[in-house]
């Protein structure tokens, strides 16, 4: 039986928030729109939405080619930014994923833009770790059809998702896998699911959730 552990990005793997609004306040001065610096706080509030909710949320006052255009711009320089600077791993990563990989085939599916999975695989050198990864900015489609695709196309016959808000245990339940809430993340899960409290003790749990 093939088993995968299917991981989301931020907040469960990483936080890269802090980067991220440094990113964006560098893209802001070369599109030439002006608002409030954004901080780590800003980002936080909007993770795990898509990209075009959040420039909805962060860029209001402008609409239409001018939203896109800075969009577009924020998602280049955070991708090479964070190629460049990387983020804040949770700890024990790669321990946890070389541990977990033993037996079971790891993936990525996030809500992120395109090259977003590729800058943070580059930057610490996981792309041997992590066999394959969707998200949302190659197809726009949402998390839960994003699960189900991998999955199909890595034939996986069972398969838990590690995130760590709601969206993601909805996406989940909607694909048809089973859940790991990473409660040290940025968000709270209102069911009672399987949960870990450090990234460090995920191998422990997941053969009690695939069996």
């Amino acid at each position: 039986m093939k088993q995968g552990v299917i991981f989301d990005m931020d907040g469960t793997l990483w936080d890269s928030a802090k980067e991220v609004a440094a990113a964006w306040n560098l893209a802001m001065r070369q599109c030439k729109y002006e608002r409030a610096p954004l901080n780590a706080d800003d980002m936080y509030r909007v993770m795990g939405k898509t990209m075009e909710d959040i420039a909805r949320l962060l860029f209001s006052d402008v609409q239409g080619e001018r939203q896109k255009e800075i969009l577009d711009v924020c998602c280049r320089v955070e991708n090479d930014y964070l190629r460049e600077h990387g983020g804040m791993l949770y700890p024990k990563l790669r321990e946890t994923l070389d541990t977990l990989r033993e037996s079971y085939h790891l993936y990525i599916v996030s809500n992120c833009q395109s090259g977003y999975i590729e800058a943070f695989l580059d930057h610490y050198d996981l792309r041997s770790r992590i066999e394959d990864f969707q998200c949302y900015g190659d197809n726009g489609r949402p998390k839960a059809d994003n699960i189900r695709i991998l999955c199909e196309r890595n034939h996986l016959d069972d398969a838990v998702y590690v995130g760590d808000i709601q969206g993601d245990y909805d996406s989940s339940m909607a694909a048809g896998v089973k859940f790991i809430h990473a409660a040290y993340g940025f968000g709270t899960i209102d069911a009672a699911v399987p949960r870990i409290e450090t990234l460090a003790k995920l191998p422990e749990l997941v053969p009690t959730v695939l069996g």
